[in-house]
């Protein structure tokens, strides 16, 4: 096999693009539930919304680049209220139920016949960028050395979309080290000592959901941008749960895990992809495996070793293990906001003065 082509595939993959547009996406994701405790199953939902907003307002109606934008993030905070409103009082388990419904509902609705003078239906939009490309300050070619190399179309998106990920990136750090984000981290680990003191935690879930949610919308314009073209079976639920593969891998909860796993998973998928197929071409698979299994075997191979990661290292790379416990029932790594038992819970003056701690009050 040829390791230079791997190589070149691994960065290519790692820094590409499409990673940089899931990163984007997991950061968003990363502020309901790294941060928040938040289930959100549905951001693919957001992503749907965000780029239909810029396609539909220049394919459909005619309207700049930058009014669509504008549209992407007013459908992401309608959408964000229209989920929170009803279910954020409830349990985190409801909250999973209609966020994974609503991005199903959605697919489907734009997928619709009616739907298509506005959404073009299964076949969806095209070429509605191309105000974003004529904008493009990088010479026309290709820069890199053999397989390794990007197209200015593609250094232009990389540019806009890494640097849009940095910006997210930092906002949340910011946001994260500010009283608003200690009481975010608080309603994570204990939202009725957090209520005790005072807090309004329904809104500030609101708050969440609507900030992520439109980071989210970011990551779907990217996504439609960069193909020139947006179609409703490309939002499919598995996007929702590659972001959780990203913030798992990299640890949630944390600035910079979601940009980490980004890199991280597309780097070991590009690998195994690349790998696999000079393996097939050189006979060296099974016969019962073909050329056309390595797409399905590539995420076999990933998901053993995320598997692997969780069971050594069920924090993340970056992850705080004291902070993100499966047992803290804090929606952190577990799936959903599960609660000790009663005998093994710590007093509730405990559990006020800790938190009490954590919002600096």
């Amino acid at each position: 096999m040829d390791l230079v082509v791997i190589l070149a595939d691994a960065v290519r993959g790692g820094f590409g693009p499409v990673a940089a547009i899931y990163a984007l996406a997991a950061v968003g994701l990363n502020i309901h539930f790294g941060y928040t405790g938040l289930l959100n199953f549905g951001q693919v939902g957001f992503m749907l919304v965000g780029a239909y907003g810029v396609a539909i307002t220049v394919a459909v109606f005619g309207g700049p680049l930058w009014l669509g934008v504008l549209v992407g993030i007013v459908l992401a905070v309608v959408l964000a209220l229209l989920l929170g409103i009803p279910t954020l009082r409830l349990r985190a388990d409801y909250l999973a139920i209609a966020t994974i419904a609503a991005s199903e509902v959605l697919r489907i609705v734009f997928n619709a016949g009616f739907a298509r003078p506005v959404t073009g239906g299964v076949f969806g939009l095209q070429q509605f960028a191309n105000a974003f490309y004529a904008v493009n300050p990088i010479p026309g070619g290709s820069y890199g050395f053999g397989r390794l190399s990007f197209s200015q179309r593609d250094l232009w998106v990389m540019l806009v979309g890494w640097g849009a990920v940095a910006v997210a990136t930092l906002g949340v750090f910011l946001l994260m080290r500010s009283p608003w984000g200690r009481v975010l981290r608080s309603i994570r680990e204990d939202e009725d000592a957090a209520r005790s003191l005072g807090k309004n935690v329904y809104g500030y879930k609101m708050q969440s959901l609507v900030l992520g949610g439109v980071v989210g919308a970011f990551g779907g314009m990217l996504l439609a941008i960069d193909a020139q073209a947006v179609a409703p079976n490309t939002f499919n639920p598995e996007v929702t749960f590659y972001m959780y593969a990203l913030i798992i891998l990299g640890g949630a909860g944390t600035v910079l895990g979601p940009v980490l796993g980004s890199v991280l998973f597309w780097l070991l998928l590009s690998v195994a992809d690349s790998a696999l197929r000079q393996a097939a071409g050189a006979g060296y698979l099974p016969e019962i495996i073909s050329a056309a299994d390595v797409g399905a075997l590539r995420f076999v191979l990933v998901g053993i070793l995320l598997m692997l990661l969780l069971v050594y290292r069920p924090q993340g790379i970056l992850g705080n293990a004291r902070e993100m416990r499966l047992e803290a029932g804090a929606g952190g790594m577990a799936a959903g906001r599960r609660r000790r038992p009663w005998s093994r819970r710590r007093s509730a003056g405990a559990d006020e003065q800790r938190v009490e701690e954590k919002v600096g009050r």
